[in-house]
């Protein structure tokens, strides 16, 4: 199983933010679109991720105002993707890993969709669900 079955099941759209907005602004879109990222995209370039942790960290910093600081003020620009081959098992490692719980996936250099920890879980219980099935049906019968 790979990363196109959870996105063909999922779907692709994303959720993106620019290097400029406030962290204000992102907040409420965090709280309206009910995910726990944005992906940061300049135009069509994708330029980084900010997340919720990011943001509860800025909060608890001084120095940092949610109404005055910018995403690309905190945003990770060093990201890690995948791709839509990528095994499901093969993800699950890397995000944990690198402790990561959500990973864009790239086709051809351009953004195809993002997955969190959370859709890889699932779709691992989906799979080990079925051959669970499939050997209890073989062993009864």
């Amino acid at each position: 199983m790979t990363i196109r079955t959870i996105l063909q099941t999922k779907g692709n759209q994303v959720f993106t933010t620019e290097p400029q907005e406030k962290l204000a602004v992102v907040v409420k879109q965090l709280v309206y679109h009910r995910c726990g990222s944005l992906l940061v995209c300049r135009g069509e370039e994708l330029v980084g991720i900010i997340t919720e942790r990011d943001i509860l960290r800025a909060s608890a910093t001084e120095g940092y105002n949610l109404e005055t600081t910018t995403v690309a003020e905190l945003m990770t620009t060093d990201l890690v993707t995948g791709t839509l081959d990528d095994s499901i098992s093969e993800t699950m490692g890397l995000l944990t890993e690198r402790r990561i719980r959500h990973l864009p996936i790239l086709e051809d250099g351009k953004l195809a969709g993002m997955i969190s920890i959370g859709d890889v879980v699932k779709a691992q219980y989906a799979k080990l669900s079925i051959e669970n099935h499939y050997l209890k049906s073989y062993i009864q019968g």
